[in-house]
């Protein structure tokens, strides 16, 4: 059972680490991937767009 929780958890970190310079960042795709599942996850990287470049303030 231990394994099953070390891997859901090691692939809900793969999504989010995927997923890190998407929309909504590193700790939104894990949290997701944590609460849903990797494979939601996965595929909520997949449909999103990347994040807008940060505008500089002067």
């Amino acid at each position: 059972m231990d394994q099953r929780i070390l891997m859901y958890c090691g692939f809900s970190l793969l999504m989010a680490f995927i997923g890190r310079k998407k929309r909504f960042g590193f700790w939104g795709y894990l949290f997701s991937s944590l609460l849903f599942t990797p494979i939601i996850g996965f595929f909520l990287v997949l449909a999103s767009d990347p994040r807008k470049p940060e505008k500089k303030k002067v």
